[in-house]
């Protein structure tokens, strides 16, 4: 079955980071713990460009919606507890090369992250219905 292009989408905001007009970038950047030159590399901007105000750059907005809609993942399968999930993304990962997925985000590697994430998820779903 091919997935909607709405699956990645989190059904929650358990971090409040916020949806369209209302999400805050500079939430996602604190607390993923981003600092500017981090969000310069993720984003492709010069980190003189990273702000977080009305003319925060479409790349910068972007890449960190993107990093907040994976964190918002990880928040759903932990039910919304938000310790459970900065816990997860700060902890060495086996499944990731025993790299941190905060490390992933860090390093550009987000995509990567969040293709691990969908399918470990579409994994349990799997296993949870089968007969």
């Amino acid at each position: 079955m091919k997935p909607s292009p709405f699956s990645t989408v989190p059904e929650m905001d358990a971090l409040e980071f916020g949806y369209g007009p209302s999400f805050n970038a500079r939430k996602v950047a604190e607390w993923m713990e981003l600092d500017k030159k981090e969000v310069s590399r993720i984003s492709a901007v010069a980190p003189a460009s990273v702000r977080y105000d009305d003319h925060i750059p479409r790349a910068v907005r972007d890449r960190l919606e993107e990093i907040g809609s994976i964190a918002n993942l990880v928040a759903q399968v932990f039910n919304g507890d938000v310790g459970k999930t900065a816990l997860w993304f700060r902890a060495s990962n086996p499944m990731l090369g025993d790299v941190s997925p905060r490390d992933m985000v860090r390093l550009g590697r987000h995509e990567k992250l969040r293709k691990s994430i969908r399918s470990a998820m579409a994994s349990k779903v799997q296993l949870q219905t089968a007969p």
